[in-house]
């Protein structure tokens, strides 16, 4: 089993889309790596050599910033944002969309489960 930057890449998967189980690597970049250095898409994560993985192991080490370095530099920001108190700091601790969306009838994602307001069904009429 190939490992890369802490994490076990699956076997029976294309090379292309095993790279994306990484943190931080999509399929634009994944495609790029496998370009840059002519290495096949299509071939499997199996047949790989062990040359073939210390290159990408490399390469990625190199170029991108991935797995634990990202995750922390992501909680940086947005904790120096919260810190600053600007208004998509304030939105992050809110736990509320950052980036403009609307909340009155979406952002259940964000928000979590609906809570049922206590009192608001109507009485029937007599």
């Amino acid at each position: 089993m190939a490992r890369i930057a802490g994490v076990n890449i699956p076997q029976n998967k294309v090379v292309k889309t095993a790279l994306t189980y990484i943190h931080g690597i999509g399929d634009k970049t994944a495609n790029d790596i496998c370009t840059e250095l002519k290495i096949d898409k299509n071939k499997r994560t199996s047949a790989l050599t062990d040359d073939e993985v210390l290159k990408i192991r490399e390469f990625i080490d190199s170029k991108y910033s991935v797995e634990g370095d990202l995750r922390r530099n992501v909680s940086l920001d947005i904790k120096r944002l919260k810190d600053l108190g600007t208004y998509r700091g304030s939105r992050h601790r809110k736990r509320l969309p950052v980036r403009g969306q609307r909340t009155h009838s979406n952002a259940r994602t964000r928000k979590g489960k609906a809570i049922a307001i206590a009192g608001k069904k109507l009485t029937s009429m007599k």
